[in-house]
C-alpha cells in the first residue's frame, strides 16, 4: 500500500468527533479558515465560471442561484436562505462554479476556506454526517423540482415555490417580494402569467404584500387551493 494510501485510510479511521466539536457552532462563527462576509442585494456572490475556492454558508438573507447557456438564455435554479450551504461544488473537484449566485436581500454569510471545509468533513464525523444530510435534502428537492416542471400546471407549480420559501422563512411565512421575473424562471412559464396568478392569489386571500411592498406574506390556505386546483384539473 502506498503512503498516500496509507494517510488516506487513517484520517478517515480516526475521523472522530470531538466531544466539544459542535458542526453549528462550526458553521455559524468565525476561526480558521473562516470569516463572515456581507453582499448588499442584488451584489454577485461569486459567477458561473470563476475559480472555486470556497464554501458559504448564509447567516441571514437570501440567495439566488442561476445559470447562463452559451446563448444568453438565464434559468434561475434555486432561492437559499438561512443556514443553506452556497458553493459547495467546490468539494467536489471542479475547477469552476457551474452557477453563479447573488444576493436577493442583504446578506451575511460565512465563508469557509475550501481545504478548511475538506479537513473539517474528514476530520469531524458530526460535521460530515450534518453536511451528507443537507446534500441528501437538497438532492430531494431537486427531483421534486423536476418532478413538479413535467407534471404539474404553472399556477401549482408557483403556489408550491411560494409556499417552499415561507416555510423556509418561518415563523411568520414571510419572504422578501421577489423580481416576477425570477418567479417565472423558476415556474418555467411567463412573466405575465406569474403576475396573473400572484393577483389571483391575492384576490382570494392567498397572499398580500406588507412593509410598502417589500415583502409578501404566505398564508397555509394556498396549499388548499393548489391541491384542490390540481384535483380539479385532473378530473376534467
Amino acid at each position: 500500500m502506498c503512503d498516500t494510501c496509507r494517510t488516506t485510510m487513517a484520517i478517515y479511521m480516526n475521523a472522530k468527533t470531538k466531544p466539544d466539536f459542535n458542526p453549528k457552532i462550526f458553521l455559524s462563527t468565525i476561526g480558521d479558515g473562516r470569516q463572515i462576509v456581507s453582499f448588499r442585494q442584488k451584489q454577485i456572490i461569486f459567477a458561473q465560471g470563476e475559480a472555486t475556492d470556497a464554501v458559504f454558508v448564509i447567516q441571514k438573507g437570501m440567495v439566488k442561484l442561476s445559470a447562463k447557456s452559451k446563448a444568453g438564455k438565464e434559468a434561475t435554479l434555486g432561492i437559499l436562505s438561512d443556514k443553506d450551504f452556497v458553493g459547495e461544488d467546490c468539494l467536489a473537484a471542479l475547477p469552476f462554479h457551474i452557477a453563479s449566485a447573488s444576493a436577493i436581500t442583504d446578506c451575511d454569510l460565512l465563508r469557509i476556506e475550501k481545504e478548511t471545509m475538506m479537513l473539517s468533513l474528514q476530520g469531524e464525523q458530526a460535521l460530515s454526517d450534518l453536511f451528507v444530510a443537507y446534500l441528501l435534502l437538497r438532492n430531494i428537492q431537486y427531483q421534486e423540482d423536476l418532478l413538479d416542471q413535467h407534471c404539474n400546471f404553472s399556477e401549482r407549480r408557483l403556489a408550491r415555490i411560494l409556499l417552499l420559501l415561507a416555510k423556509k422563512n418561518t415563523p411568520h411565512s414571510i419572504i422578501p417580494e421577489l423580481n416576477q421575473t425570477t418567479l417565472a424562471q423558476m415556474v418555467g412559464t411567463t412573466r405575465s402569467r406569474v403576475s396573473f396568478f400572484m393577483n389571483r392569489f391575492r384576490s382570494l386571500g392567498f397572499i398580500d404584500y406588507g412593509d410598502c411592498g417589500r415583502v409578501l406574506h404566505v398564508r397555509r390556505s394556498l396549499a388548499l387551493y393548489a391541491r384542490g386546483r390540481a384535483l380539479t384539473l385532473a378530473h376534467n
